[in-house]
């Protein structure tokens, strides 16, 4: 898949989703969609994550028809209460404090659009964080790094370091699971070659 008028649209303004089709070789166009994140009334998390990942590539490729469209989403859901980005730095610890020592959800979702076809699926991974200290937190927050990120913490940066373990797809949590896509494609006629061919 070459740039340009062929290539792959991300529906996304997020750069590590960018960086992540950057690193399989996949050549691709940034237009994000800015479409409204919030929850819909009785909306599950993971009828949320699949809506706003179709919602996004769906806008995007009503603009540009005949081009695939990416659209994805994620949410971090902690009993059954989704956590979204934090509002400021207060927010922040909040929610890292309520992580503490627990597990959570991360339920990664994404939809594939060009013209009336959708394809779609979701991966739902399961990451533990270690207890943390009030001031660890602090500290965690004071670097930025949380404040544009579900859940206040990016797990492919510094937040790696509150994170005990992670069952499922890693790439998931970053925010675009890769085996999902690799599947997408394949569906799309779009199979991956490792940017190769």
């Amino acid at each position: 898949m070459t740039a340009g008028k062929g290539a792959l649209v991300l529906a996304s303004a997020s750069p590590r989703r960018s960086e992540i089709l950057r690193v399989l070789g996949i050549e691709h166009e940034v237009r994000p969609s800015a479409l409204p994140e919030e929850p819909l009334e009785g909306e599950t998390p993971r009828a949320l994550a699949s809506r706003l990942a179709r919602t996004k590539a769906g806008a995007v490729a009503a603009e540009l028809p005949g081009r695939w469209v990416l659209g994805g989403d994620t949410v971090v859901v902690l009993d059954g209460e989704i956590l979204g980005k934090p509002a400021d730095r207060e927010a922040a610890v909040r929610t890292l404090l309520r992580l503490s020592g627990r597990e959570h959800e991360v339920i990664s979702a994404l939809a594939l659009v060009r013209g009336g076809r959708v394809l779609e699926g979701l991966r739902v991974t399961t990451v533990a964080f270690r207890s943390l200290s009030e001031e660890e937190v602090r500290a965690y927050v004071a670097t930025g790094e949380p404040m544009d990120k579900a859940g206040g913490y990016g797990i492919q940066g510094r937040g790696a370091a509150l994170v005990t373990w992670v069952r499922g797809d890693y790439s998931g949590v970053v925010g675009l699971p890769v085996s999902l896509l690799v599947e997408l494609l394949e569906g799309a006629g779009l199979p991956h070659r490792f940017g190769v061919g």
